[in-house]
């Protein structure tokens, strides 16, 4: 194997996602008849991009999108007072810090001394982007915090969501303008770290995010009305049954996607999912940069912990490539953790053998049928 392929710089975007899990059964204009509940207990949020978007055209995807210089603006700060001052903002402390790989990588629209903390910026990123593409407003009204961390609830649509919409649309800015009129702050304390993705090199020139994936628990699911732009349909689905959708070709998920939905598949109740977010504040979040393998009819994406995964910053710019077949690559090995990426279909199967370094789980490996490919 070798690692050739070596480009200029890519240019980095700070991107935030949230993973809305609901209990209930989904409302709204274009809900469904309720079904039964599923064998998780909890469904997510999964849009539809439309497929004129430049990346990922027609995936379906969890809310969120690029940060913006309005998610760290100064004027954040009078909203969340007096309840909620800075440097903590009421979120449960960060546990120290280990030295990451890859290093961050540098973006010259970072702010160089924003007026928030980058991980409150980007839950405000989050629940802005909700809105914008979804229409749900995980907002909550400027008071002191809950006694006890439950579940949270998106705010009602209120007068003139679509007015308001377009404005947050065409200026970032006016999300604020919006929490102040609703006299609501972004429920920043419901949005739970999760994962971070970093995309990874697959050619000179592709678009790459650094994207931070919060999760957030619903006590049932908001109405949702896509923008109809950007996003053209939505849908609640539990993890098993978008691994099903996913498998039989009704939806496109891409592989952080994918691999987060299994992962999800190992909670059986949404109070279960809560209580781990909870129990999980004290871990830090690792920041993962798959390598792309690429072999003679397929590609696998190797994650941290794998046996051919190499921490070198060359690979931030890098792939690895073989003549051997993806089949031939599975035989050799025995410590997996990695998305196999079955190429004619986009069909996935995910192997894992390795444990997690901290509190987090990995999903169960999961091997397509030969007959879904």
């Amino acid at each position: 194997m070798s690692g050739p392929l070596r480009s200029g710089p890519s240019s980095w975007r700070r991107a935030a996602s949230v993973l809305l899990a609901a209990g209930g059964a989904p409302r709204g204009p274009a809900a469904p008849p309720p079904a039964p509940p599923p064998a998780e207990g909890f469904r997510l949020l999964l849009l539809q991009r439309s497929e004129r978007q430049g990346f990922l055209p027609g995936a379906h995807v969890f809310p969120g999108g690029t940060l913006d210089a309005a998610d760290s603006s100064a004027d954040w700060l009078s909203l969340f007072a007096p309840h909620h001052r800075p440097p903590g903002f009421g979120l449960r402390p960060a546990p120290p810090p280990r030295r990451p790989f890859p290093e961050p990588p540098a973006e010259g629209a970072r702010a160089a001394d924003p007026a928030l903390p980058e991980h409150v910026a980007a839950r405000i990123c989050a629940v802005r982007e909700a809105f914008e593409e979804a229409g749900v407003l995980l907002l909550r009204p400027r008071a002191p915090p809950a006694a006890a961390p439950r579940p949270a609830r998106a705010l009602p649509p209120p007068p003139g969501l679509a007015a308001w919409r377009a404005r947050v649309l065409r200026d970032p800015r006016q999300f604020l303008r919006l929490c102040a009129h609703l006299d609501c702050t972004p429920d920043i304390w419901a949005l739970h770290d999760w994962s971070v993705w970093l995309t990874p090199f697959l050619q000179r020139g592709g678009r790459r995010y650094d994207t931070t994936f919060f999760l957030c628990c619903l006590s049932e699911p908001p109405p949702v009305y896509p923008d109809l732009g950007e996003v053209v349909g939505s849908k609640w689905s539990s993890p098993s049954e978008a691994t099903e959708s996913f498998i039989s070709k009704e939806i496109w998920l891409a592989p952080p996607q994918f691999y987060e939905i299994r992962r999800l598949e190992n909670f059986a109740s949404l109070s279960d999912l809560h209580k781990f977010c909870l129990d999980l504040t004290s871990e830090e979040v690792e920041r993962w940069l798959p390598i792309s393998l690429l072999t003679a009819d397929g590609r696998i994406q190797l994650l941290p912990g794998d046996e051919l995964y190499l921490e070198d910053s060359d690979f931030l710019e890098n792939v690895l490539t073989t003549e051997k077949k993806t089949e031939e690559i599975m035989k050799e090995g025995k410590k997996f953790h990695r998305v196999v990426i079955h190429s004619l279909n986009h069909v996935y199967s995910i192997h894992v053998t390795v444990q997690s370094k901290n509190k987090h789980v990995f999903p169960k490996t999961y091997v397509v049928n030969k007959s879904r490919l």
